[in-house]
């Protein structure tokens, strides 16, 4: 059984960055510091957590992104995934779903796996599109939002548990070939191991150029990056206990409510 999981990076929730003059993409300021996507983590986890549980089961795994990606791919291996691609992209810029999923899906259409899973959605964009895209592109079935798999090799099916509307739950038996997008919280990914880690650096990814497979019709436009228009002002109260009290009974009293 052949498994791959598809891995992003994203910036660092806690690196600055702004929107740039003339509102075309973001900058980052300072050294930024990027990482796996966190629904991706799970992806890992659930992919060498299968590699476990049956015999004769291999993880692949893939991202699409700058030189800088290679770095998710290589805690992917350290979690113990076998075998690292790249799709190397330009270094900044908005990629689109359908391109992404258009590439992934070159790459993996004649290497017959068996499953593959994505992240319900980035982190970044939110969008959560690649992983239904990407099947479509393939032919396979998809299965978004799962919590919970069950997968039957022996009878090439995948029992599947995805979150609905309203809190529900809808069960699913699947044919593979599959494409899954995996909920947060299906599993806690484990910590790279050092003998994982040391051969991920031994052994680099591979890396693979856009332009070996068919580029796709652009089908939508990056227009512009936009901060939303602000609702309400707020108001930070400095100074002592007493003197935030005063400031505080003074904005009262300006707006009526005393």
């Amino acid at each position: 059984m052949k498994i791959l999981a598809c891995v992003k990076q994203v910036l660092d929730s806690e690196s600055v960055f702004r929107i740039r003059e003339d509102s075309d993409w973001i900058e980052t300021e300072g050294d930024p510091r990027y990482g796996m996507n966190h629904p991706d983590e799970f992806v890992v986890e659930e992919a060498v957590a299968l590699k476990e549980a049956h015999r004769e089961v291999t993880v692949d795994v893939l991202t699409v992104g700058p030189h800088s990606a290679s770095q998710v791919l290589e805690r992917a291996v350290g979690m113990g995934a076998d075998r690292a691609y790249h799709i190397l992209t330009r270094e900044e810029g908005y990629l689109a779903p359908f391109t992404v999923s258009s590439w992934i899906a070159g790459f993996a259409e004649t290497r017959n796996y068996d499953l593959i899973l994505c992240g319900i959605m980035a982190e970044d964009d939110m969008q959560g599109q690649v992983g239904p895209m990407l099947a479509e592109h393939l032919g396979y079935p998809c299965a978004t939002s799962v919590v919970r798999e069950t997968c039957r090799p022996e009878t090439e099916t995948i029992r599947v548990e995805r979150e609905i509307e309203g809190g529900r739950r809808e069960l699913l038996e699947i044919a593979l070939p599959a494409v899954l997008t995996l909920q947060t919280g299906i599993n806690r990914p484990r910590y790279p191991s050092l003998s994982n880690l040391l051969r991920a650096k031994k052994e680099k990814p591979e890396l693979l150029d856009p332009a070996r497979f068919p580029m796709p019709e652009d089908r939508e436009q990056f227009l512009r990056a936009a901060l939303p228009p602000a609702v309400r002002r707020g108001v930070v109260l400095e100074g002592d206990t007493e003197q935030k009290a005063r400031e505080l009974h003074g904005i009262l009293k300006e707006m009526a409510f005393l």
